[in-house]
């Protein structure tokens, strides 16, 4: 079984990136289990022009071949004005629409404050929904306040992170893949050229 953990930060001293690789981190602990973590900082994610995901090539390619061969996720944020940040966004439009199907999908924010912990329930919960995965309970939240010196040093958040892992593994070695729900409207992709 394969976890990916993605960072949808653009900073290079990220929050959002320590607090994905804790959760992460305890993932590895259980056996014959691969867990990684994708920077989509450290790649170059073409900008989504609505054409068919296959016909994307270098990183663009990479990157979604690694997000569909992933079996669970724990996506990652910082929060801005109460929305996720447009690289993680970028690589959500640039995904087939059945890229996540099935999947569970533990979600993390982190923002200054904790002004805009709601956006888990009203920006991210709704997109991984649209995208027929299941967004676990139990989103995780961290604000400014629980780092210091560029470590997570707020031991509760630290404890959500674990389960918050661990809750995303077992759903997935428990929950068959094929219950996904009713079938979703057919949207189909298509190039500039096509128009």
């Amino acid at each position: 079984m394969k976890v990916l953990g993605i960072s949808g930060s653009p900073s290079s001293a990220s929050k959002t990136l320590i607090a994905v690789e804790i959760a992460i981190e305890h993932a590895r602990s259980y056996p014959d289990l691969a867990a990684e973590v994708l920077n989509l900082r450290e790649h170059d994610v073409q900008f989504s022009d609505g054409r068919d995901p296959a016909t994307y090539e270098g990183d663009t390619r990479a990157v979604i071949d690694r997000v569909v061969a992933a079996d669970a996720l724990i996506v990652g944020t910082p929060m801005y004005r109460g929305g996720y940040t447009g690289r993680l966004k970028n690589l959500f439009d640039v995904l087939p629409n059945d890229a996540l199907e099935g999947k569970p999908v533990g979600l993390v924010a982190t923002g200054g404050t904790d002004h805009h912990f709601l956006a888990i329930e009203h920006e991210l919960k709704p997109l991984i929904g649209f995208f027929r995965a299941y967004a676990v309970p139990g989103a995780v939240y961290a604000n400014n306040g629980h780092f210091s010196a560029g470590e997570l040093v707020d031991d509760g958040v630290r404890h959500q992170l674990r389960q918050l892992s661990a809750t995303v593994v077992e759903f997935a070695r428990r929950m068959p893949r094929d219950l996904i729900g009713a079938d979703g409207p057919q949207i189909p992709r298509k190039s500039l050229n096509d128009a």
